[in-house]
């Protein structure tokens, strides 16, 4: 099993934790909006870092962002493995033609 995969697991064990004992089951109890909003300020935060040139805080966003994503998907009971079979579907596929053919 990946890094990913695993982190997607424990944040699925995680979601039922004690918020005051646990930063993902303290998202999941604020509820969606703020979940999304906090994925939102990651993205932002990794866009900038992408144009700040410093490497190490391009790659802290990045993980970031990655963990929210995934605490987002584990909140609308989407299960990580779909992303990658998505992901899959998509290889070898020119990204043209998959986001042409998804407005089809």
């Amino acid at each position: 099993m990946d890094t990913l995969s695993r982190l997607a697991r424990t944040i699925a064990q995680r979601r039922a934790a004690d918020p005051s004992h646990s930063y993902v089951a303290s998202l999941h109890a604020k509820g969606l909006p703020q979940i999304a909003r906090k994925l939102g300020e990651e993205g932002v935060e990794a866009a900038i870092a992408t144009l700040s040139g410093d490497d190490g805080e391009l790659v802290g966003e990045a993980a970031d962002i990655l963990f929210h994503l995934l605490v987002a998907l584990d909140a609308r009971d989407i299960d990580f493995a779909e992303v990658l079979a998505e992901l899959d579907r998509r290889e070898g596929v020119s990204g043209i033609d998959e986001k042409a053919n998804r407005s089809a």
